[in-house]
């Protein structure tokens, strides 16, 4: 990304909120204080260190306001830039460019959501689109099912194939003690189950849970003198392709094709530089798509690509080592939970599920309905 600079930002300290049915009464902004002061603990922190503030969620429309109050700040930077659930690699960019530019110096970016406890209508109200809302689609759902069903028209890809991704998912959460799901997944078991949106039964769809967390972030500089190894920042790309599904311009190409090419010239990396893979995994076809989008295989082979546990633990290429969106958590916007994974991957914090010798990692950010991408890259001292 133009203007900022391969590693002069790094992450300091990450951090979960409660997560998955959240106390009775608990807010979005609860959930962001709770993870801010968790993060700050992380790398050693306290919160009159922070001047920079980023945050996002659809519960609140004035979600920076709400949270400088109820921590008790006044930041001198300040952004709540909400584009879905890749907002917050919108926002590691935007914090990188605050940074190097001196507006502060130790950032925080923040999210929270209760949809699981309120109810997901009460959550995010989805605006009415001529276009698309007289035909009644069953949103998000409908919108990636369409995607999907395009990628199998194109290319052949299988129902199996989706089912490859939601187990390879469960694989992983297996191994995270804080995941949501808990059991073992078999492809029979995803086909079977009821269906949502075809191709799409219930386990190709993410989970429906409360969360949120924060990332604190600071220049490379600070970052060599505090608690934890700093995760450095080493490229960044966004791309925004339409709002509604029904203006997409490809149904089997995202916004990720753009982005990750950003991302990795700043970097100066390629796909055969990466070692860990955090990828937006709202629906199967998710990672199949930002698998090829993002060059790890070519445009129609992700279906592939998956299969035979290539993705899961013990396989070729370690994706969503958290069990992703669709089996550890997904409080509405994800995004957020993939920096948080990599940064812990890096710092080699994940016990059982830890990938080894692992220095570098993407975090992929995917918001509204394959509307708006974000890749950021993350790299270890190694890397610099």
């Amino acid at each position: 990304m133009e203007g900022l600079k391969r590693g002069a930002a790094a992450i300091i300290g990450v951090a979960e909120s409660d997560l998955g049915a959240v106390a009775k009464d608990m807010s979005a902004i609860d959930l962001m204080a709770q993870g801010v002061q968790r993060a700050l603990a992380d790398c050693g922190l306290r919160l009159r260190d922070v001047d920079g503030l980023l945050c996002a969620t659809a519960q609140s429309r004035t979600s920076g306001l709400s949270l400088a109050e109820y921590l008790g700040i006044s930041p001198a930077f300040i952004d709540s830039t909400i584009l879905g659930g890749a907002s917050f690699m919108f926002h590691v960019a935007h914090a990188q460019a605050a940074l190097q530019l001196g507006l502060c110096k130790i950032a925080v970016i923040a999210y929270g959501s209760t949809q699981r406890t309120i109810g997901r209508r009460h959550a995010s109200v989805r605006e009415y689109n001529p276009y698309e809302t007289p035909f009644r689609p069953f949103l998000p759902s409908t919108a990636y099912a369409l995607a999907a069903s395009r990628h199998m028209h194109e290319f052949g890809t299988t129902r199996e194939q989706l089912a490859d991704v939601a187990v390879a998912a469960r694989e992983w959460a297996l191994l995270n003690p804080v995941a949501w799901e808990k059991k073992p997944l078999t492809i029979e078991e995803v086909l079977s189950a009821r269906m949502v949106s075809y191709p799409f039964t219930v386990r190709d769809c993410c989970l429906i849970t409360d969360g949120g967390g924060a990332v604190v972030m600071t220049s490379a500089e600070r970052a060599r003198s505090l608690n934890k190894p700093p995760v450095y920042v080493l490229g960044c790309g966004q791309a925004i392709t339409h709002a509604n599904i029904s203006s997409m311009p490809d149904l089997t190409v995202t916004g990720a094709l753009t982005s990750g090419r950003a991302a990795y010239d700043m970097a100066r990396l390629g796909p055969g530089n990466i070692d860990i893979l955090e990828l937006y995994d709202a629906f199967t076809i998710n990672t199949i798509l930002f698998l090829e989008d993002l060059g790890f295989c070519r445009k129609g082979e992700g279906g592939a690509f998956v299969s035979n546990g290539h993705i899961a633990p013990g396989g070729g290429l370690p994706v969503n080592t958290n069990g992703g969106g669709l089996s550890y958590c997904h409080p509405g916007m994800y995004g957020l939970f993939l920096l948080i994974e990599a940064a812990r991957q890096l710092r080699r914090e994940c016990g059982a599920r830890q990938v080894a010798d692992c220095e570098t990692a993407i975090a992929h950010g995917n918001g509204g309905v394959l509307s708006s991408q974000s890749t950021v890259i993350l790299g270890t001292e190694a890397t610099i």
